[in-house]
């Protein structure tokens, strides 16, 4: 959930964690003045700024208070007079593995009362949603369902980035199995919690979330109330070859995979609600996915599926209809979770 700048000096081979235990960073280094330049946020802080001489630091800052490098730029909170509900970060296990999650609470949270949750998923390789920076790494359409009265709860599951090779491959050739398993995990410590109400749980995602968000509500029938998925991929062997095959391999090399991981098969044993939505001109999950999955629900009369095409948007909803997207999913939960 933290990234720091690791100096290490080649004369002793000595190592010093910059920054450990103050949450996310970036660098620029000036080889030439010796400066580095650190951009540093957590929950707490925005975004601040600092020049650090790497010939004289000692840490990054002094927990015992005394600060060694030079405050460039501190970023006021533009939401400091938002009400905004606590945002925690917290790790659950699954299998013996850490997980990472995230929660927003709504800002008159009272842990007397039973509230509804939505899951906000991503799941897939090459993204980590869970970190230690401003909002958690989350957005203010969490914060504004947080405001409504929903929990909003984030995991980060196998496959996901930043975790070392063993962590992110554990994924190889099954992608969607173990990630459910970590979902569902996820969804277990929420129904331990007291003051959530295990019968109204939702869940949205988009792309890669939109293909988990519907293997959850279709491959765990009943576990989720409510759906949203959008540019949901339905059918790897329909995917982009240079990223499918990355992870899954050739479908003649991974035949079992390909077919356990396909939802098609699993579009009759949709329970709740699901929304699914698709861009018409979507060039990275192309129409087809979410066609075919419409069409097996039709075939096998079940009418749970809500369909939503955004016409000549791409892979994802940009511009002013971005503001109809997120009214249509805050509504959806609105109405049905």
């Amino acid at each position: 959930m933290e990234r720091t700048p690791i100096l290490v000096r080649l004369s002793d081979g000595s190592i010093t964690e910059l920054a450990a235990g103050y949450g996310m960073t970036d660098c620029q280094w000036n080889k030439e003045s010796g400066l580095l330049i650190v951009g540093l946020s957590n929950l707490n802080m925005p975004y601040n700024s600092y020049s650090i001489d790497v010939n004289q630091v000692i840490k990054f800052i002094d927990k015992g208070g005394e600060a060694n490098p030079i405050l460039l730029e501190e970023i006021e909170s533009p939401i400091k007079d938002y009400n905004i509900g606590l945002i925690t970060l917290n790790t659950i296990q699954n299998d013996g593995i850490d997980l990472y999650t995230r929660t927003f609470f709504p800002p008159d949270f009272d842990p007397t009362k039973k509230y509804p949750v939505v899951v906000y998923v991503y799941g897939g390789p090459h993204a980590q949603m869970i970190q230690n920076r401003w909002l958690g790494g989350g957005n203010m359409w969490m914060a504004y369902m947080a405001s409504k009265g929903y929990i909003v709860f984030t995991l980060d599951n196998r496959g996901s980035a930043n975790r070392g090779f063993n962590f992110e491959n554990a994924v190889h050739r099954q992608l969607g199995t173990l990630e459910m398993s970590d979902q569902l995990a996820g969804v277990n410590y929420l129904k331990s919690l007291q003051y959530v109400d295990s019968t109204r749980i939702g869940v949205h995602g988009w792309s890669f979330g939109g293909f988990m968000t519907t293997s959850l509500m279709t491959r765990s029938p009943g576990v989720y109330k409510v759906g949203v998925a959008g540019g949901p991929v339905i059918d790897w062997k329909y995917y982009e070859i240079m990223y499918t095959e990355r992870y899954m391999d050739r479908p003649e090399e991974n035949p079992e995979g390909y077919k356990l991981n396909s939802l098609l098969q699993y579009a009759p044993n949709l329970e709740g609600r699901l929304l699914m939505i698709h861009g018409a001109d979507d060039n990275v999950v192309v129409w087809q996915h979410s066609m075919l999955f419409l069409e097996k629900s039709i075939k096998a009369s079940n009418a749970n599926l809500d369909y939503l095409v955004y016409p000549g948007h791409e892979h994802n909803v940009r511009g002013r209809d971005r503001i109809h997207l997120y009214k249509k999913v805050s509504q959806y939960f609105f109405d049905h979770l």
